[in-house]
């Protein structure tokens, strides 16, 4: 999910079964990253996929994942086999991304193995994990360690260009993002 605005780019691995159910990204509800994102923003969390989307979009952040496709049991990414990655250089054809950001250390192993050429010219900032999964990590020290994010999004960030305008785009069917 982006738009002409979108400034950021936060990539996970693939949608976990909640998120697919969903249709949308970090919607497993022990997925900490809509608590981070409220609390760097100092705002309520957004409820639902809509609520979700308008948030990402009024701070400029585009939501994607690394892999099109791959072999995955239920949510772990331990287990990805045969990944495909996404095409990210379609986001930026569109939005003026200044910074990647990778949530877990698989995002960001297979950011660099996979896609990292496709946007050479961005920062990359890989963050951790906000899944339920990674509990040796306290909210506190997530909104911490994500304090690069609101950081990039800033206004004054002088990474930011333009591009040609187009429709937010949303995740469909076979695109993915980490739970």
């Amino acid at each position: 999910m982006f738009d002409e605005s979108s400034r950021v780019l936060v990539l996970g691995t693939m949608p976990s079964p909640a998120s697919r159910r969903a249709g949308f990204y970090y919607a497993h509800p022990q997925n900490r990253f809509w608590k981070v994102l409220a609390a760097l923003f100092d705002e309520p969390e957004p409820k639902g996929t809509d609520a979700r989307a308008q948030f990402a979009l009024r701070h400029h952040i585009a939501l994607w994942d690394v892999l099109a496709s791959c072999t995955i049991e239920g949510a772990s990414d331990a287990s990805i086999a045969n990944p495909v990655p996404n095409d990210l250089e379609r986001i930026v054809r569109i939005a003026s991304i200044s910074t990647v950001f990778t949530t877990g250390r698989k995002a960001e192993e297979l950011f660099k193995r996979y896609a990292r050429k496709m946007i050479p010219e961005a920062n990359f900032v890989p963050l951790p994990s906000t899944s339920g999964a990674n509990a040796r990590m306290s909210l506190d020290a997530l909104i911490s360690a994500y304090q690069p994010l609101l950081q990039a999004v800033s206004p004054g960030d002088s990474g930011i260009g333009e591009k040609k305008p187009a429709d937010s785009i949303s995740m469909q069917e076979g695109q993915s993002e980490e739970e």
